[in-house]
């Protein structure tokens, strides 16, 4: 007995440790939970020095950019800065072969000449506060999950109707720990966001598909925004009379650099984490969902990269679809080898063993989490399959465009036979817009060779009542090569022009070309059959396990008092924080934390796709002529931390000790994108770009002073 007591306080001791490395944490929580620490660390600031509501901080200075990414703002004209990935779509969308900016950068070396950006938005974060006890009002456990959820939403539109704010400010609650608990968000949102500058792709997308979630890495990954606002600094649309937006903080920018052991912060918007999961849950993602995932998006891939290579139109239509697709892809493979190497799911069980221990030796607990962790098995193993059909679903239907195309087609047909005209007119203007940008990043031969290669899979792949019965039907005396021939010929939504024609027809003749349209039948049975087959299965068991993992997540919170909790990642504000420092990811293998360019140069290869340079970056590295960003004639690229971060990260400030801009985070290393759901410090870490490398490009190589001029630069 004594042996297991010591075994068990051996093995919580190293479960604790492992979470005092890592955390996304609420900044306005940091005074409470997180600054003692932080100081030990190495921080210099205050807490209010990050988070304040009474006047400017470093809070004020970051912005979530489009729900998507995490942006800072570098000057007091509205100028900010994120990374390359994150404005791609914006810099693909001005691309042409004329005025190929994927290619050559784009920089506006005045502020007549920066683009505007249709749908792209800014969000500044102006206070935040725990309304939990408002939210969960009147919540208890005899309500089903539905009546829950139904108190839930009508305690939040209370709480929004009758909330002070003003007219140009929105407010937002979203739910922490599984819905234990609520905070409210009051946001400030700017739809005016202008591209001022961008490197080539091969700057910042330099080493592409080879060096995504890898390290060493070399990239310059950044681009550049101008936020506009009206006459009274307040959100507007983009109209030409707009002017630059005055922050209330802009960053300072550090060229002293980092050092091993340096403290250092990414503070932004990082998207969604599951650090609390059970052994079986990880189990199932390592075993199961990864894999399929991987294997779907390797086709996918696989397929585009051979079109790409061959066509410099098709290259630049599919560039952002493959980024997207390679960079999830690509993360999965690192998740699982990460979960095998910090034998993860053997730690959750030994966890388990001290929470069920616990548990066990106090009544209150054991009447009411005693079963918590058999349930939850149960629950995941009932839902596996369902799961797994989803997973199929989502990954294949979305990747064929003219399914894409089929389901806009279907929403203009759901408009007409709403009785509004006038907004009818409206949506489908909307909707007629949505076609046109599909058809931008389209291409007929390429789509139809996905569908052949996709459909097999989800044919082959999948239990057959998941398998929609036109489609299996047609397969009876078609293979799905004829099959595809025959509908990417006879197809009417193959042609832009054919649906926008159509559009002058009445809303039944509209309808009669539609529907009788073979692909849009094998649509409109696929999303049937998943609607009816899997969605009501899966999302009633997801609701069971929903409930479960909320108690989980609850009982982990009172068994483990000597633990500081921080809440999932789901899109909102979080700082994170760790040291400067290098990693071993395997047996006789040791990273260092800093890259040179004298690492582009060695990756160097003259045409090719990756690992190109522009010319002017071999001149200037030649000449050393690095201005005052290099350091002992040599220029630093990228440097890695100890920081928990995630996707949604990407754009986020790296700040010093003092709350400086001494960087641009961008990805993980691969070994540890399993962070998502298993943080270890040994082999977790973040990958920055170096502030002093994107003020070389944007100083040196684009030679745009303007913007230089505009920073707080401390030298």
């Amino acid at each position: 007995m004594k042996k297991q007591f010591i075994t068990a306080l051996l093995l919580l001791v190293c479960s604790v440790k492992s979470f005092a490395d890592e955390g996304m944490w609420l900044p306005q929580l940091l005074q409470t939970l997180n600054e003692k620490e932080m100081k030990k660390m190495g921080m210099k600031i205050k807490a209010s020095d990050i988070y304040n509501i009474n006047k400017s901080s470093l809070k004020d200075a970051i912005v979530s950019l489009g729900g998507f990414c995490t942006a800072e703002v570098i000057s007091n004209e509205g100028l900010i800065l994120t990374n390359h990935h994150c404005g791609f779509d914006a810099i693909q969308n001005h691309s042409s072969i004329e005025h190929n900016y994927i290619q050559n950068g784009f920089w506006a070396y005045n502020k007549n000449e920066e683009l505007q950006n249709p749908g792209l938005f800014v969000s500044f974060i102006v206070s935040i506060e725990d309304v939990s006890s408002s939210i969960l009002k009147n919540i208890n456990s005899k309500l089903s999950e539905k009546e829950r959820q139904t108190t839930i939403d009508q305690n939040i539109a209370t709480l929004k109707s009758s909330y002070k704010k003003n007219s140009y400010q929105d407010v937002i609650i979203r739910p922490f720990f599984d819905g234990n608990a609520y905070y409210l968000f009051v946001t400030e949102t700017y739809k005016d966001v202008r591209l001022v500058g961008a490197p080539p792709a091969s700057i910042g997308n330099f080493g592409k598909d080879t060096d995504n979630w890898m390290w060493p890495r070399h990239t310059g990954d950044f681009s550049m925004f101008r936020i506009y606002a009206d006459k009274d600094n307040h959100p507007a649309a983009y109209s030409p009379n707009n002017i630059p937006y005055t922050p209330k903080r802009a960053l300072n920018i550090s060229l002293k650099g980092m050092k091993a052991g340096d403290f250092t912060m990414v503070f932004g918007f990082p998207g969604k984490t599951n650090e609390y999961l059970s052994a079986y849950a990880i189990q199932q993602i390592k075993d199961i969902y990864d894999p399929a995932k991987i294997n779907i998006r390797h086709d996918i891939l696989e397929l585009m990269k051979r079109f790409m290579v061959k066509d410099e139109a098709i290259k630049i239509k599919y560039a952002a679809k493959y980024a997207s697709i390679e960079n999830a892809y690509k993360k999965w493979q690192g998740e699982v080898l990460g979960l095998q190497k910090s034998n993860a799911i053997q730690k959750k069980k030994d966890r388990e063993t001290i929470f069920l221990q616990r548990v066990n030796a106090n009544p209150a607990w054991k009447e009411s989490y005693g079963q918590l962790l058999p349930q939850l098995e149960a629950a995941y193993e009932l839902n596996k399959a369902y799961a797994l059909q989803r997973d199929y679903y989502n990954e294949i239907i979305p990747r064929i465009e003219l399914f894409n195309i089929a389901a806009t087609t279907a929403n203009i047909i759901a408009e007409n036979e709403k009785k509004d005209a006038a907004a009818n007119i409206d949506r489908n203007k909307k909707n007629l817009d949505r076609l046109e940008d599909i058809f931008k990043e389209y291409d007929p031969e390429l789509d139809r060779q996905l569908f052949i290669k996709l459909m097999s899979r989800y044919v082959n792949d999948q239990n057959a009542a998941a398998v929609s019965p036109m489609l299996s039907n047609a397969l009876i005396n078609h293979s799905i090569e004829d099959l595809a021939n025959e509908m990417y010929t006879a197809s009417v939504l193959t042609v832009y022009d054919n649906i926008k024609n159509m559009m002058t027809m009445s809303a039944n003749e509209f309808k009669t070309r539609i529907t009788s349209d073979t692909l849009f039948q094998l649509y409109v049975d696929i999303s049937k059959t998943y609607s009816q087959q899997v969605a009501p299965f899966y999302n009633k068991n997801q609701n069971e396990i929903n409930q479960l993992q909320r108690s989980y997540v609850k009982a982990q919170m009172e068994v483990f008092k000597e633990q500081k909790f921080y809440p999932d990642a789901n899109s909102t504000l979080r700082l994170t924080y760790g040291n400067v420092m290098g990693y071993q990811p395997r047996d006789g293998m040791k990273y260092d934390y800093y890259t040179y360019m004298d690492g582009i140069m060695e990756k160097y290869k003259p045409g090719d796709y990756e690992f190109d340079v522009p010319q002017k970056l071999i001149d200037l590295y030649q000449a050393k002529d690095f201005g005052p960003y290099g350091v002992n004639g040599k220029q630093p690229v990228c440097f890695i931390a100890a920081n928990h971060t995630t996707g949604g990260n990407s754009g986020s400030p790296a700040l010093d000790a003092y709350g400086n801009l001494v960087g641009l985070n961008f990805d993980r290393v691969w070994e540890g994108t399993m962070s998502d759901i298993n943080y270890d410090a040994t082999i977790c870490r973040n990958i920055m770009v170096d502030i002093r490398y994107v003020l070389f490009i944007i100083d040196k190589f684009a030679g745009a002073k303007n913007l230089i001029a505009e920073m707080k630069i401390i030298k």
